[in-house]
């Protein structure tokens, strides 16, 4: 076995990868003290040492990678020493204490939630993933940071999904990749994780599609950059006429994005006009609000396209103005405009609150107030135990663009586009959902399964003595309002057959002229070896425990003692 943090002589191309990610350190964080990094990767490539991937790579070729995706945003020394340590526990005969000896407890804990996301063999592909899926919710709960390397590694397996030979896994990663990671990407405001997991997605499930897109493009910029530069140019003049300070840049979307587009609209390539998005970046808060003004008067606008996610931001922090203006070629062009603060968090999300920005420690990032739905999709989903369900939930949580309602005394609710009254009781608490019976939005009756639609103020008229619908389970678009009818009819349900159970119990003793008395059912619960009356009243309902079988022990009861002494704590 080598030792661990030995500084055994690398390959050249080895000793090349981690130079070059020890400079971008460097550049990113000038402060950082590069020998904790040196460490770690001569402690993974010691570990790794003889391991290679399938495309005959050195293993440590992996971690580095990682590494250098994060290194890349801007991440602080933590993350990337736990990118390049991600995979020693999972794969090596590193064990913890190994990590926690060398680097610390904080980088131990990090790379062994990262481990636990490993493989789990279950006979059920669904199975799996559902597991899968939910330990990565509970560790990002725990500590953000392992999603971040969990993405940061799902993304260098895209990268190199091609030496996966098996076209099926390859197609199966990419599905999950793209309605998993990509969507926790964008709910963590990473935008260019999340375009990047998308494109290489939707690359290797409609690869015909993504070339012919892809192609378009490549043409479109060729003979389109200057249309690019006359649009600065537009931009620039209104700007200045209206004597704002503001920086302008311009691109072409990503491939996954027009291709939505293109479904959304139900239109072709060529029929698509909003395929460039422009930004504007200026000072202050206030100027982004000139900006629009400025916008809308010289030029026309689409109705129904400014979107103010400076007043309410979005859930992952994302805050901008947004438009959609015509140009004086009637082109449709999109419109993003927020300050450099505004443009950090759009960009590298949760990365724009690390240190490196602030030059202190942030240990529990979880604390930032935009991803505390973290926390709160693993409360809606704790009860979930169904592998199908839990992935609904997941999903639906993960998916949805979000609604704003308020509550009658000006209370915020966001809620996934959709969503009925029934979904905002269920926000507000589980008991107002499971009884309410009719709701007022903006001061007007209604049933309480109309849909919501943003700025609704709405009010829920409970009624206690309804009970919930059982319709409304395919009614409803949250995953907390789902669990909650779901667990509510199951709990209905065992308590009907747990009553028929109390029933047939009280007829068997009866035939047998016996009591239904505490003494009584002590003695067959003995028998039964059942500790719980609820439990065995259960049983007896969906018979499990057969009506022989009882009429047998109550024709063999003889009283115990030991019960006379004692007594029984449990209601009959």
């Amino acid at each position: 076995m080598f030792d661990l943090i030995s500084r055994q002589k690398m390959p050249e191309n080895i000793f090349k990868l981690k130079c070059n990610l020890m400079q971008l350190i460097s550049k990113t964080h000038p402060e950082t003290d590069l020998s904790t990094v040196e460490g770690a990767i001569h402690f993974a490539y010691n570990a790794h040492y003889g391991q290679f991937r399938k495309s005959g790579e050195e293993y440590i070729t992996h971690p580095l990678a990682v590494a250098e995706i994060l290194a890349q945003q801007g991440f602080e020394t933590v993350s990337i020493v736990t990118a390049i340590l991600h995979d020693t526990i999972e794969d090596t005969y590193v064990e913890y204490d190994d990590i926690k000896k060398h680097f610390g407890l904080k980088i131990a804990k990090l790379v062994e939630g990262v481990s636990k996301l490993g493989k789990i063999k279950y006979a059920h592909i669904q199975m799996q993933q559902a597991e899968n899926i939910r330990k990565l919710l509970l560790a990002m709960s725990e500590d953000i940071r392992v999603l971040l390397v969990k993405l940061a590694d799902r993304i260098h397996n895209m990268r190199t999904i091609n030496n996966i030979q098996d076209e099926r896994k390859r197609r199966r990663i990419a599905k999950e990749t793209l309605e998993i990671y990509s969507t926790l990407a964008e709910r963590m405001g990473m935008r260019q994780f999340k375009e990047e997991l998308q494109d290489l997605s939707f690359q290797v499930l409609f690869p015909d599609i993504f070339d012919s897109i892809k192609n378009r493009l490549l043409l479109l910029s060729k003979k389109g950059s200057p249309s690019v530069d006359m649009i600065k140019k537009d931009m620039s003049s209104i700007m200045e006429k209206c004597s704002i300070d503001a920086k302008i840049s311009g691109r072409l979307k990503s491939i996954y994005s027009i291709w939505g587009k293109m479904q959304k609209k139900k239109t072709t390539f060529e029929q698509l006009s909003d395929i460039l998005a422009f930004r504007i970046i200026v000072p202050k808060i206030e100027d982004c609000y000139r900006v629009i003004g400025a916008l809308h008067l010289h030029k026309k606008f689409i109705p129904g396209t400014f979107k103010d996610y400076i007043s309410i931001p979005k859930e992952n922090g994302y805050r901008s103005l947004h438009t959609v203006i015509i140009d004086d070629n009637f082109q449709r062009i999109e419109v993003q405009i927020r300050t450099e603060a505004m443009h950090d968090i759009a960009e590298f999300g949760v990365a724009s609150h690390w240190s490196y920005k602030q030059n202190k420690s942030l240990d529990s990032i979880n604390e930032i107030s935009q991803f505390k739905w973290i926390n709160q999709l693993i409360e809606m989903l704790k009860d979930t135990k169904n592998p199908k369900e839990f992935l609904e939930s997941a999903k639906l949580e993960m998916y949805n663009d979000k609604i704003f309602c308020f509550t009658p005394n000006g209370s915020l609710i966001s809620l996934p586009k959709g969503a009925t009254a029934i979904d905002f009781a269920f926000a507000i608490h589980s008991d107002l959902g499971l009884h309410c019976s009719k709701a007022l939005i903006n001061g007007k009756s209604v049933k309480i399964t109309s849909r919501l639609q943003s700025g609704d103020q709405v009010e829920i008229v409970p009624d206690f003595s309804l009970l919930v619908n059982k319709s409304w389970e395919k009614l409803t678009v949250t995953s907390k309002a789902r669990n909650a009818i779901r667990k509510f009819l199951k709990q209905l349900k065992h308590n009907c057959r747990s009553n028929i159970g109390r029933i047939l119990l009280i007829k068997y003793l009866k035939e047998k002229n016996k009591a239904y008395s505490k003494e009584n059912i002590h003695l067959i619960l003995k028998h039964f070896n059942i500790n719980s009356l609820a439990e065995f009243l259960y049983f007896v309902g969906i018979q499990k425990i057969q009506r022989q079988h009882i009429t047998n022990c109550i024709e063999n009861m003889k009283p115990d003692k030991a019960f006379l002494l004692l007594g029984m704590n449990e209601d009959v």
